[in-house]
């Protein structure tokens, strides 16, 4: 049955891919589309199975491993003021208006304080995608939203442990959380400078076939794996294997080996597993509900991240792009929607609305970055 969900998911996102792409959007847009159609909430073809995830998991590690292997550290460094301004923007504005939101619902406290922070989730992945098809992701504005999306990563994780250890009654130690983040990025300079050029440079003497991409594999899966560990995203881990191996002399070698197998077999199904989540099941009496928390999950990030760039010196434009740029929750919110759930701060009432909240974020971040910014001609 597997098989056959592969051929049916590898066809439909490459002709929903197209079909966007002849229509002036970028092509991700119809490949998440097509698996709202594909699952539950339409025709039922193609079903949430173990082995979907897995290859949706693999797809979005690859995704942003390709990223950090394009990303310009220079450039990013050279922004982080700017992404810091982003981030905080977008934390800040969506956490107040979702906690205004809820609290109107009649929902408590802290499942209030819940809302307001998992609105303030973002991923970049599906921007990622967007603009490296619309030739933005190595600009000063890709920097720029990667680096927040980053930070903001970090921000969200350790004040939803500390709104959980207040409100669900979790053990958590915060002091040890921060510590595990500081560690990370300790342990991932001193492997980027002294190990990771050795590791593949003694890869490259085994007499085996495509060594070097498995060498390059082997790193991305490695620090993903080390993130998720230290209670950071998965993907922040393999966005930075990237760049990590982007600073040696294999990069080129391994982006050529890696985007036909990303690309080829594994990014489609993280498309299609977004729409997967979509469900149309007794939503008919929340529909107001669904209505006014999308509209604050967009225009809290638009105009909180969007500031926060104007205020760091970019132009009007570049401002709004960025904001749209952190409009996608993704999988990251996704993630956080289900520990709530299992906590008891995300009512199960709304559970499924909120789901449907983060798929409208996904799905209209890539248009608006299109309409904002259009194609742009790399030299």
């Amino acid at each position: 049955m597997f098989i056959l969900q592969i051929v049916l998911v590898l066809f439909a996102t490459k002709l929903a891919g197209h079909i966007s792409a002849r229509l002036g959007q970028p092509s991700v847009l119809g490949k998440i589309i097509v698996g709202i159609i594909l699952g539950p909430a339409l025709l039922g073809w193609v079903h949430d199975t173990e082995l979907l995830t897995v290859f949706s998991q693999i797809g979005v590690l690859l995704l942003m491993f390709l990223a950090g292997l394009e990303t310009d550290l220079k450039e990013m460094n050279k922004n982080m003021k700017a992404a810091v301004f982003v981030a905080l923007g977008g934390i800040i504005l969506p956490l107040a208006l979702g906690f205004a939101g809820a609290q109107y619902y009649g929902m408590s406290t802290g499942e209030s304080i819940f809302i307001g922070l998992l609105l303030s989730a973002t991923s970049v992945s599906i921007s990622v995608q967007a603009l490296r098809e619309l030739g933005w992701l190595n600009s000063k504005e890709g920097s720029t939203l990667l680096g927040a999306a980053v930070i903001d990563d970090i921000v969200v994780v350790i004040l939803i442990a500390v709104a959980m250890s207040f409100f669900a009654g979790s053990d958590t130690n915060i002091g040890l959380l921060i510590g595990k983040k500081i560690l990370f990025f300790i342990v991932l300079i001193v492997l980027a400078k002294w190990f990771i050029p050795h590791f593949i440079r003694l890869f490259t003497k085994f007499k085996v076939t495509e060594s070097i991409l498995s060498a390059g594999l082997i790193i991305c899966f490695g620090l993903s794996y080390f993130a998720e560990v230290l209670g950071i995203a998965g993907i922040i881990g393999a966005f930075f294997a990237g760049i990590a191996i982007a600073q040696t002399e294999y990069r080129k070698e391994i982006e050529h080996k890696v985007e036909p197998i990303a690309y080829g077999v594994f990014v489609p199904f993280f498309f299609v597993s977004i729409g997967l989540a979509v469900s149309f099941e007794g939503i008919g009496s929340q529909i107001g509900f669904i209505l006014v928390f999308s509209i604050i999950a967009i225009l809290s990030k638009f105009l909180g991240s969007g500031l926060g760039a104007r205020l760091a010196g970019f132009n009007t434009k570049s401002s709004m792009g960025v904001g749209a740029g952190m409009i996608s929750r993704g999988e990251v919110a996704l993630i956080l929607a289900a520990m709530g759930l299992e906590s008891g701060l995300l009512p199960a009432t709304y559970y499924t609305s909120i789901i449907i909240v983060i798929i409208v974020t996904t799905i209209v971040t890539p248009p608006l970055l299109k309409m904002i910014f259009g194609k742009r001609e790399v030299i």
